[in-house]
């Protein structure tokens, strides 16, 4: 469960135990976190300057005050705060390249306005950014803290692991960041993207002072040295320097772009298998389930363009738009940031090989499932994809869509349909002669109570709306 989603334990958050200064905790749908003593004159430094005010008012920085609370275990911390609750907790696997770029502007726009006014951050992940919506919002307060002359920028290397080296990767290369990110809960070590890198063709693009450099001090310090900064404060480092390395890593990442055009199923928005007639009717039946009630998540499994998570938007506080194309959902997000949308979040999900939970003890970045339970699933076009392409049983997609819990409006495209048979035509003869509109059905009788069934104009495909037997 995630805050705003229900009634729950009081618990420590599973990813806030790396900080010795500060721990978070949920109440119900209440978001807490403890400062110690430390912490705590940071947070009064930092809650004094313009940059602060300014940053919450536009939404930047997360709403946060003072009050009176008993942390989960009765550890006494010297200020407790009241963050306003992010609907839905996501991580940085899950986000497009336009998603991580613009988290990572904001991240250093936020440093840049902090050092200005004596404040720095400790950190620099993509953890401490959240989505509302399609806006960033940073979250983690207790990163910020006061700026001590000569030391370096602490979230330096940080940020080039888990932001730059990311963006990078796409952008040079056209590798998706997400399974990088997904593999190593502290993103890409330097030496691993000298290696992806390498060659002298993007050296004029930051790769010499964030991946060479860095990589070569890993290489000779073997990832730090006590006498590090010493020899910096020697060297004579000092805050010009510091903001002059943020203002050359805000120039670069905001010139990084994905200038790939096509996908597999980038241009699917035009939905050119669909008449226009079936196309208006599948809209009216999703609109129609809908409007039967409010929802508090709605999950949209094969997003594409998002036109029915704006339908299903329409009653519900928050709709995750998931696709596993990531260009689909990258531009997606760009339409959805230009629109000022809060109340879709796109996502990068492949449901053949779903968001696992990473870190310590496999917890401590839990798995989709366990930050979001859907209260309706919109499942469109989708379970061919997942039987024919991943060769998922329909049966084992049906109790996975049962065990949710929720009410689902599952489209079935049926063994006479164009894009069934063009699945099929790469498989061995008879791989999937099991693929039928009857066999489906009767899996579906099996595990829901039909509440409506229709069948589409062009004959191929039918929609159905399920809720789960008891």
């Amino acid at each position: 469960m995630t805050p705003g989603s229900g009634p729950e334990a009081v618990s420590y958050d599973s990813g806030s135990f790396r900080d010795p200064d500060s721990r978070v905790w949920r109440d119900g749908s209440r978001v807490l976190r403890g400062l110690n003593e430390a912490a705590s004159a940071d947070f009064a430094a930092l809650s004094a300057t313009s940059f602060y005010r300014g940053a919450c008012t536009a939404g930047d920085l997360v709403k946060s005050e003072p009050v009176e609370a008993t942390s989960p275990d009765g550890s006494e911390w010297a200020l407790v705060l009241e963050h306003e609750p992010v609907e839905v907790i996501t991580y940085a696997h899950e986000w497009s390249f336009s998603m991580l770029q613009d988290a990572a502007n904001l991240t250093l726009k936020l440093v840049r306005a902090a050092i200005d006014e004596d404040m720095t951050s400790k950190d620099a992940t993509p953890y401490n950014v959240q989505f509302v919506g399609a806006k960033p919002t940073f979250i983690d307060l207790s990163s910020f803290e006061r700026y001590r002359a000569g030391e370096p920028w602490w979230g330096y290397r940080q940020f080039c692991q888990m932001f730059l080296y990311p963006l990078m990767f796409t952008a040079y290369k056209d590798l998706p960041h997400q399974p990088w990110m997904r593999g190593a809960v502290d993103g890409i070590t330097p030496e691993q993207a000298r290696r992806v890198l390498q060659g002298r063709r993007h050296a004029s693009k930051g790769l010499i002072p964030h991946v060479w450099l860095h990589a070569k001090a890993d290489r000779r310090f073997s990832g730090g040295s006590a006498g590090t900064v010493d020899d910096l404060k020697k060297a004579g480092y000092n805050k010009k320097i510091y903001v002059g390395l943020v203002d050359r890593l805000r120039k670069l990442v905001d010139n990084l772009s994905w200038n790939r055009s096509d996908s597999a199923w980038a241009d699917y928005s035009q939905r050119s298998h669909y008449p226009s007639s079936d196309l208006q009717s599948k809209a009216d039946f999703v609109g129609e389930v809908v409007v039967q009630r409010h929802r508090s998540h709605v999950w949209d499994i094969g997003a594409n363009d998002g036109m029915f998570s704006r339908i299903a938007a329409e009653n519900a506080e928050l709709v995750l738009a998931m696709d596993a194309d990531a260009l689909v959902v990258d531009r997606l997000y760009r339409t959805l940031r230009e629109d000022g949308t809060e109340g879709v979040i796109p996502l990068v999900v492949n449901f053949a090989d779903p968001t696992p939970g990473i870190g310590w003890r496999g917890v401590e970045r839990p798995a989709l499932t366990e930050r979001s339970r859907p209260e309706l699933v919109l499942a469109l076009a989708v379970i061919h994809h997942l039987a024919l392409t991943h060769n998922v049983p329909t049966a084992a997609i049906l109790d996975f869509l049962y065990e949710l819990s929720a009410e689902v409006v599952l489209e079935v495209p049926t063994e006479s349909d164009w894009m069934v048979k063009e699945l099929k035509s790469h498989k061995r003869a008879g791989t999937h002669d099991a693929y039928t509109l009857a066999v489906i059905e009767t899996q579906i009788n099996e595990r829901f109570d039909v509440r409506r069934r229709s069948e589409l104009k062009g004959g191929t495909r039918v929609l159905f709306d399920l809720v789960p037997k008891t």
